[in-house]
């Protein structure tokens, strides 16, 4: 459970410095450089990322059940996940209507990721993990309401589109597979 929590605190640490210390990015980057700004940040990610799959993988091991999830929350969960893949692939575009709806759709997808998730786990592993990454996006949607927002291009109908098939081909892919092959459970059974 401590690599995992490990895990945690270093790649959601990283994701939040912009949250914590506004201007510690630029001044980071002032001081070392963009090139070496970005490579820590990436290694200090991918450590994190691999201390996660690894104290994750752990915990699965000796599973400690918090609670047992209702079999029904399942259908809920099938769709928030669609969702919430629409919005990653939304926030990775140019802008559209999703976006400008959402105004921050990775944060909100990686919530709404996070509570389908806790919908159909209660092992203490899954609950810490999904869990951390959902107080993470609320508290980092809470101190994104204080920056004012970036002027944006027009929105396009065509990357709405380019977002709900993209997020949809994603969803099929790991319902039909993915999801078992990297992560070792059926989203489906």
């Amino acid at each position: 459970m401590v690599v995992l929590i490990l895990g945690l605190i270093l790649f959601l640490g990283v994701h939040s410095v912009r949250m914590l210390a506004p201007g510690g990015r630029d001044a980071a980057i002032g001081r070392f450089g963009e090139g070496a700004y970005k490579g820590a940040y990436t290694l200090a990610s991918l450590i994190g990322l691999v201390l996660i799959v690894w104290g994750f993988g752990r915990t699965a091991s000796d599973p400690a059940f918090l609670y047992a999830p209702p079999f029904w929350l399942r259908h809920a969960t099938e769709l928030l996940v669609l969702v919430a893949l629409v919005l990653a692939v939304a926030s990775a575009l140019p802008p559209s209507h999703i976006g400008r709806a959402v105004r921050h759709p990775l944060l909100v997808g990686t919530a709404i990721w996070a509570v389908a998730h806790l919908f159909v786990n209660g092992e203490v592993g899954t609950t810490i993990l999904f869990g951390a990454f959902l107080i993470w996006a609320v508290v980092d949607l809470i101190a994104q309401r204080s920056r004012p927002p970036k002027p944006k291009a027009p929105p396009s109908w065509r990357f709405d589109i380019i977002a709900v098939v993209a997020g949809a081909a994603i969803y099929g892919l790991l319902v039909w597979r993915a999801h078992l092959w990297l992560f070792g459970v059926s989203p489906i059974t």
